[in-house]
């Protein structure tokens, strides 16, 4: 929706607590909410939405949209904000759509190579690598979901290594029968370098150094930042700045090759999942959602039975905020996406509007420093940036609750470090409390300990190959 239309009234819910510096927010929750409402007294008709991705793997969800009070449009921006979310969280190349024609026809119309989610369309057909389509089903012939269960993860036993690569630094650690011996947090420029070479060059120089804290290395797992298919590269913002033909040549199989040269168990996922992983290894809980806010958001979820569903769960480019007028996202041109709320991206933005300025050469993460440091010192500006956070995610909460089957959020993060964190979980507690009190009564609010919420994936992603 271009910043200059507005909302339909029935979706324009101002929320009871208002983030600073962010007047305009309009959470997704609210605004689906009330719609429902609308279409409850307006004669419901159902519609139930499929996405397939690798494998014959179908994810499905059910919902209903409305008859006179619940207009065309309103239907279907929600209904388009519904796909692009299980797009975002499931990962897919198909979507299957059964409901009324005209929806089913607008949702085939924006999810297409030249409508207003082509973005999408484009990235998850090079993920998938197969032509994107919007299949429009009779009923009767929607398909049956089908679910995998990776076993990944939770494995302590032996010498391992663990690496999480972030847009600003990577975390290593070395491992033994589950107990740290070694963690180490090095900077680096991923996104800025051309020649893969230069990642590949530290990534081994990370694995080497962890290695001399171990007698042996019997297993290597990994998490980062991106989309990862059976340990291959599909898409990741840390090389995104690597030409397309040397992507293809040199990064798609980079771990494939890595896990070679060591010849021992080798494993690399989303560093989301390593999110999930990491709470549930913490916690000992499982239905677990763990969001990473760094450079930008990572999420993974681990289910009632403690497994990983295999999602895509790239959170980062789901959509949150209704608001027209809400920030652009710099890579997918998305308006209203979790990387610009939950980040140091969201940080910066948030800075700016409260009057902070930075000298141009000092980058996000030393901008997170400074925001962070001053929130120690009491500045009432900085303290207001993490609180607008902590409303986001007091609002998010129960948006992701309509698609995860959560009973724990864990957060962790650069973001979520020192006070700025406290002060989130704090906010984010008062909005469950005071708008959603039965996702406050079901959802559990996990921030591990500092250091853990530094480098706790590097940590998790060490369990995650089988030995033997």
């Amino acid at each position: 929706m271009p910043a200059t239309e507005k909302l339909p009234p029935i979706l324009d819910v101002i929320p009871r607590v208002t983030p600073p510096f962010d007047p305009g927010f309009r959470p997704m929750t609210l605004a689906c909410r009330s719609y429902r409402a609308a279409a409850a007294v307006s004669g419901a008709v159902p519609v139930r939405i499929g996405v397939e991705r690798e494998d014959g793997l179908i994810s499905t969800f059910e919902t209903e949209v409305g008859g006179d009070k619940a207009p065309a449009p309103a239907s279907a921006l929600v209904v388009g904000w519904m796909v692009k979310f299980l797009l975002w969280s499931r990962g897919g190349w198909r979507i299957y759509f059964e409901g009324p024609p005209d929806l089913g026809a607008a949702i085939r119309t924006a999810f297409s190579e030249t409508g207003t989610r082509a973005f999408d369309v484009g990235l998850m057909s090079g993920v998938y690598e197969k032509p994107f389509e919007v299949v429009l089903v009779r009923p009767g012939e929607f398909p049956a979901a089908r679910e995998s269960q990776l076993s990944l993860g939770g494995h302590l036993d032996g010498c391992r290594i663990g690496f999480d690569l972030g847009a600003s630094d990577y975390k290593i650690a070395a491992v033994r029968d589950g107990v740290p011996l070694y963690t180490e947090e090095i900077p680096w420029t991923p996104g800025e370098q051309a020649d893969p070479e230069y990642h590949g060059r530290l990534i081994r120089e990370g694995l080497q150094k962890a290695a001399s804290h171990l007698p042996r290395v019997d297993a290597i797992g990994g998490s980062s930042a991106g989309i990862y298919i059976r340990n291959q590269v599909r898409t990741a913002s840390l090389f995104r700045s690597v030409p397309a033909d040397t992507f293809e040549a040199k990064v798609k199989t980079m771990f494939l090759k890595i896990r070679d040269e060591w010849g021992v168990p080798f494993e690399v996922i989303n560093d989301g999942e390593v999110t999930a992983l990491a709470g549930m290894l913490s916690l000992g809980e499982k239905a677990v959602l763990g969001v990473a806010m760094g450079s930008s958001e990572a999420a993974g979820f681990l289910d009632v039975e403690g497994h990983l569903p295999g999602w895509l769960d790239e959170l980062a480019f789901a959509p949150l905020d209704a608001n027209p007028g809400a920030v652009v996202d710099e890579w997918s041109k998305a308006r209203g996406v979790g990387a610009n709320y939950f980040s140091q991206q969201a940080v910066n933005r948030l800075a700016l509007a409260a009057g902070f300025t930075f000298p141009a050469e000092v980058k996000l993460p030393e901008r997170l420093k400074e925001i962070q440091r001053l929130v120690e010192q009491g500045d009432g500006r900085a303290v207001r940036v993490f609180e607008a956070i902590g409303i986001y995610l007091g609002y998010t909460i129960p948006w992701y609750e309509t698609f995860y089957d959560l009973r724990n959020l864990l957060v962790l993060g650069r973001v979520m470090s020192g006070a700025g964190g406290t002060i989130i979980m704090e906010k984010a507690g008062e909005v469950l409390r005071t708008e959603f009190p039965d996702t406050a009564s079901r959802v559990r609010l996990h921030l591990l300990d500092e250091r853990s919420r530094r480098v706790g994936q590097a940590v998790a992603a060490a369990s995650l190959p089988r030995i033997g």
